[in-house]
């Protein structure tokens, strides 16, 4: 039986001797003039949509690098020797933490290299190389990368940062937790991503230290819930792989000092699709104005969702993160809007192009709904011969106004609604 398999009674550490409050404030006195103290913001759109009585949303997405994981990285990396700073350090990462040791690693002049999956969004890995870092590229999915990250420390001496499974880089997530009860206080539930689980490690620590009754919820994704039936059998489950649009906590497992405190601190786990970070993405745009990547967006989506029942109550939400590629973006907050029935697209038939596009914009305009996307398309064995195929992509308020648009469009002399992908498609 190794380390990661032991269960109930078999000696896992007290939560205590891994992570305490002490060891959070300590690492908030080491990010004082390092990290920002990130804004609270409340949401009305989002009580309302949950039952709860209050949302207060901590955006870490506009943190220092895009993420929380600047908190951890630092304070793990200035509790480094004088021998391991001169030997530099390596890290494996989806990104996010990527860039939290390479920013450190810059202000603590400590050269670092850091190993990212293959999965990982461009963005992620310029601006690690931007804030000084040696990127390498390898592994299909996280495990992979951390393994030739170990490899690397092996090989070169260099001190290996740790992600999550780590009692400083904990204490520094943890420092969020601290900020969040002081700037949204009385607080009855707060909800944080789990990939490893560094994160809610960190907050839990500080939230139930301050306060025994609040509860804390963790949020994964359903092609990446490890947490739930390792904390359900007291024992770490490991996934054989994971399948989720949210990468930043597409982690397989927890390790030993993460699932130490969990096992003590967190009070529930809850599972949100894909489909659902989408939605919840798209609202943090649109009614938060602010920006945020599927994993940030957990927290939100899970609000959203059946679980956890938060009715009535006053509730903290951690967005994590917001390093999210605009084209990405784009994409999910398109996929949101159709969950929400208020996106559609469709293949017209058209006659006399181009002449007749003019129709097809103003009648949508007419209808009071917007035009997202429009071009020729490739001609299907089934198109006309005679007939210009087209593909659009329309935003409307809801299903029934897309139905009404599509009517609209296909009731025109000039063209023909050939088929409609979307809610509005069942009433149209």
């Amino acid at each position: 039986m190794n380390g990661n398999d032991r269960g109930e009674g078999d000696g896992w550490p007290a939560a205590d001797d891994v992570v305490s409050l002490a060891d959070v404030r300590a690492a908030r006195g080491r990010l004082e003039g390092v990290v920002h103290r990130t804004p609270l913001d409340t949401s009305r759109t989002l009580a309302d949509l949950s039952g709860a009585a209050s949302v207060g949303l901590k955006l870490e997405n506009v943190q220092r690098t895009g993420s929380f994981k600047i908190r951890g990285a630092y304070n793990r990396m200035a509790g480094l020797s004088d021998a391991e700073r001169e030997a530099g350090v390596v890290a494996a990462s989806a990104g996010n933490h990527a860039q939290g040791v390479a920013l450190a690693g810059r202000l603590l002049d400590v050269d670092a290299t850091v190993v990212v999956p293959e999965v990982t969004p461009a963005a992620k890995v310029e601006a690690t190389r931007g804030y000084g870092a040696e990127v390498v590229v390898e592994g299909d999915i996280y495990e992979r990368s951390y393994e030739r990250a170990l490899e690397i420390a092996e090989e070169s001496g260099r001190a290996f940062v740790h992600p999550f499974d780590d009692a400083a880089v904990i204490a520094g997530q943890g420092t969020a937790g601290l900020e969040l009860a002081e700037q949204y206080p009385d607080l009855d539930t707060v909800v944080v991503p789990i990939g490893g689980g560094g994160l809610i490690s960190g907050v839990a620590t500080a939230m139930g230290a301050l306060d025994d009754d609040v509860r804390v919820v963790g949020v994964q994704p359903e092609g990446a819930l490890h947490a739930k039936p390792s904390l359900a059998a007291d024992r770490i489950r490991e996934l054989p792989d994971v399948d989720t649009v949210a990468e930043g906590i597409a982690d397989t497992r927890m390790l030993e000092s993460t699932f130490a405190v969990a096992r003590e601190r967190v009070d529930e786990v809850v599972a949100v699709t894909d489909r659902e970070l989408a939605v919840a993405v798209t609202l943090l745009a649109e009614r938060a104005k602010t920006v945020a990547e599927s994993a940030g967006a957990a927290g939100v989506a899970a609000l959203l969702s059946d679980e956890p029942d938060v009715s009535g109550e006053r509730v903290g939400v951690l967005v994590s993160g917001g390093n999210v590629n605009l084209a990405e973006h784009a994409e999910l907050a398109r996929t949101g809007l159709g969950e929400l029935g208020r996106y559609a697209e469709a293949r017209l038939a058209v006659d006399g192009w181009p002449t007749a596009v003019a129709d097809v914009v103003e009648t949508v305009e007419a209808e009071g709904a917007e035009l997202d996307a429009l071009e020729r398309a490739r001609r299907g064995a089934d198109d006309r011969p005679n007939r210009v195929p087209v593909t659009v992509g329309l935003e409307g308020s809801g299903p029934g106004h897309l139905a009404d648009v599509l009517a609209a469009l296909d009731a025109l002399d000039d063209v023909a609604v050939v088929d409609a992908d979307g809610p509005a498609a069942d009433r149209a």
